[in-house]
């Protein structure tokens, strides 16, 4: 794998509804990979923080903090957007943390912190931003051929976070990937927004993918039956 590629969404163990990711596991893969640096976005929380930080520092490879976040819909607050937010400096970090212990403060919504956009808005200095793909409020509009929509709300994010807002591209093969894909690039190249490739990494082995399964029915109990 070529070494300017760093994996950004990654959860762990610590993101009880969806990662079986175990920490030294992940960074071994990782340094084995080649990867000079590789970010842990857990759901909703920080938890792994201090073990994930230290383990990489420990193996050479560069730490990235950040978190998967809920992000309110106004139009639909039973279906929120994903979104996801990394630190680029201790500022980032700080308010990360606090946008974090917001949602569980003040943001909760049938038992699930979902971040408010104000928080943002308010504590936006050191954040790098990443659109959230097809979950993401840009992506969502673009699968359901809202461009102009899609539009307004990029310019949303690129006034908010100038140079620092990504639309992401996933080719994972689900539903929605490539009309979500082939819209953001025409996006980006309207209006010149920077672009990353990422995956929803929840296990780091194929053979791992019936377990990652199992962690998801229990977190919304359901079983492995139901399609």
């Amino acid at each position: 794998m070529p070494d300017n590629f760093v994996h950004l969404r990654v959860h762990s163990e610590y993101s009880i509804v969806d990662g079986i990711v175990r920490v030294k596991p992940l960074l071994k893969a990782v340094a084995e990979m080649g990867m000079p640096a590789v970010a842990l976005t857990e759901q909703s929380n920080m938890c792994s923080l201090v073990k994930f930080y230290q383990g990489a520092m420990g193996a050479g490879i560069k730490p990235i903090i950040g978190a998967d976040l809920w992000l309110h819909n106004p139009d639909e607050p039973k279906n929120p957007f994903r979104i996801t937010l990394l630190a680029k400096n201790d500022q980032g970090y700080r308010n990360l943390t606090e946008i974090v212990s917001l949602g569980y403060t003040d943001g909760q919504q049938l038992g699930v912190p979902i971040a408010q956009r104000q928080w943002i808005e308010e504590r936006r200095e050191g954040l790098i931003v990443l659109s959230g793909a097809k979950l993401g409020d840009v992506g969502k509009a673009l699968i359901n051929g809202k461009t102009e929509l899609a539009q307004q709300r990029l310019q949303y994010w690129l006034e908010l976070f100038p140079e620092h807002y990504y639309l992401e591209l996933q080719r994972t093969g689900r539903p929605y990937d490539e009309d979500c894909l082939h819209g953001a690039l025409a996006l980006a190249e309207q209006f010149q927004c920077p672009v990353v490739a990422t995956n929803d990494v929840h296990f780091i082995k194929e053979d791992d993918f019936e377990a990652h399964e199992a962690r998801v029915c229990i977190a919304e109990s359901c079983t492995l039956d139901d399609p």
